[in-house]
This record gives C-alpha cells, structure tokens and sequence, in this order.
C-alpha cells in the first residue's frame, strides 16, 4: 500500500495554485501573468526571484513550466537546454548562484536572444542580483527586470497551511500533532508536506490514527 501511495504523490506537479502565498501575493498575481503571457501589458518580461532554501522559488519555476510554452532550466543543464527556441516563450532559469562558468555565458546569451524576441524571462538564485557571484554582464540583466524576494512562511502561516492540507484530504489529525512537526523538522513547506503525507501513509499502514506518538515514532525511523 505504501509503494502505490506514493507512485500516486509522484505525479502531483508544482502548481501556482498549490504555493502557499504568504506575503508573497503581489509575485503570485505576476507569475500568474506571465504563466498566461498577459504580463507585457505591463512593460515586464523577466522578473528574477531570491530568497532562502526552501522558500518557494523552485516550486514556482517548476509550476510555470507546467505551461507548453515553458522551459524550465537547471544551473548544471546541458548545454542546448540555455538554446533559443522560437516556440518557447518562457524561460525559467534555477539556481543562479550556481551555475558554471560556460552557463553563465550560456545564460547570458539566452536572456539576450529572449528578450529580442520579446520573449519572458524568470530566473532564481540565493542572492539578489546585484551581489549574486556571477559574471558581470549576467548580473547585470539579470537586474534589468523586476526583482522579488520570496519571502518564507512564519510558523502560524505554515500551521494554517498544514492544516488546510489535512483537511483537503480528509485526514483526522491529532491533538499537538501539527505544531510539533513544525517545530522537529524541517521548516521548508516542501518538507513538512511531505511529512504530512508520509504520515498518512504510516498511519495507513500501521491502521492507526494520526497522534503525536505515532508522529515521533514516524521521525524516529526517518
């Protein structure tokens, strides 16, 4: 049962919808945008992202590249994936911060060949462009677009986001259960929803219901 349980989780994608906003809702109304190509009614074509692990930046990237136009590209892709293609119009360019010396010309040369083609651009990294370690042309455009923080959650917004997540899917969720994972885990939503949802699955298996012990036991084999 929990092999097929989680064959089932591996096809749920990264989606707009699915990012829990927090005080980050003025750049989930932009990427919407841009996820539906209307954002150029507003001059903008690149926005450039950063912010701590575990923040959200990858999340958002992989739910813009859901859309057919898309081309999400990682900072060690090979090298015909930073190619210009005329029936892609969504650039979607990862981690920044650490990309090799040869994709940083890479990457260079695809924000110049996008933004000819009035084409848009998303990139993400750890650090704001301005002192982000890349060459100092790629900083440079990498500046000339709108620039986000992506701000973390605070405890009470990853609880209440915890709890819709349980409720969504009908799970009975003990007492203190939440706030102790929240507090004993790792703190990236991406961890802690995954967390609930193995939860599930351990409860499932053992044919017991979803308390603090059977969170600790769950942690203790993790």
């Amino acid at each position: 049962m929990k092999q097929l349980l989680l064959d089932l989780d591996a096809v749920s994608l990264p989606s707009l919808d699915t990012f829990v906003v927090g005080q980050n809702a003025e750049l989930a109304q932009l990427l919407c945008l841009f996820s539906e190509k209307t954002a150029s009614q507003f001059g903008e074509r690149s926005v450039y992202l950063w912010g701590e692990q575990g923040a959200g930046k990858t999340h958002l990237l992989h739910a813009l590249a859901q859309a057919p136009h898309a081309r999400y590209i990682a900072a060690n892709a090979p090298e015909a994936q930073f190619q210009y293609t005329p029936e892609i119009d969504l650039y979607l360019l990862d981690d920044c911060d650490q990309l090799s010396a040869a994709a940083q010309i890479d990457a260079f040369a695809l924000f110049n060949e996008a933004r000819a083609h009035q084409s848009f651009f998303v990139a993400a990294g750890a650090q704001p462009p301005m002192i982000l370690n890349v060459r100092d042309d790629l900083r440079t455009r990498l500046g000339w677009g709108l620039i986000y923080q992506v701000l973390g959650l605070s405890d009470a917004e990853k609880l209440s986001a915890l709890e819709r997540s349980a409720q969504a899917k009908g799970l009975g969720i003990g007492q203190g259960v939440l706030p102790y994972l929240i507090t004993h885990y790792r703190r990236d939503m991406r961890s802690l929803t995954w967390l609930l949802g193995e939860l599930d699955h351990y409860s499932l298996e053992t044919k017991r219901p979803i308390t603090l012990p059977l969170l600790r036991e769950l942690l203790q084999r993790e």
